[in-house]
């Protein structure tokens, strides 16, 4: 089995915080992947060697700075009333509503899903924001969101 059920994920919080609630209708399109699934997918898709992002070495290609086109603020529009990611990132990452995502928080901790179902839920996502990296299937464009409230857009490699 590749994936866990929300309720058994370690941080369903995130998607069950009373202050924003996803309901439990689109619980089944947030799959977190179990421990030697996520393990695979973050070893051939963001770091061979590194457990999480605060631990990347020069090989892995989210460290070249050549990868990265800009950065911009998420924080900002994650406190505000406002539903909607930010546009930046809405107009760079041009992706239909059924894109595969990958929500990589570190080496042991993914969860798939589809582009819509992140862009309405981004927020909920976002509670936990050390370093997670958003990758699209078979899309070279990528998101690196830090603690300090920015969010680098580029491209893997």
């Amino acid at each position: 089995m590749s994936y866990m059920t929300l309720e058994q994920y370690q941080r369903k919080w995130i998607f069950t915080h009373q202050s924003m609630p996803v309901p439990e209708e689109d619980w089944c399109h947030i799959k977190p992947m179990t421990e030697a699934r996520a393990a695979q997918f973050w070893k051939e898709n963001v770091s061979a060697q590194s457990p999480d992002s605060e631990r990347m070495s020069n090989q892995d290609w989210p460290m070249k700075a050549s990868n990265w086109d800009s950065e911009v603020n998420w924080m900002s529009a994650w406190d505000s009333e406002n539903e909607e990611l930010p546009e930046e990132i809405e107009s760079f990452l041009d992706w239909q509503a059924d894109v595969t995502v990958y929500f990589c928080y570190e080496k042991y901790n993914i969860i798939e899903t589809k582009w819509s179902i992140f862009k309405k839920y981004w927020k909920n996502f976002l509670f936990y924001d050390d370093g997670p990296i958003l990758l699209g299937r078979r899309r070279s464009q990528a998101l690196w969101f830090a603690t300090n409230g920015s969010v680098k857009l580029g491209n893997r490699s």
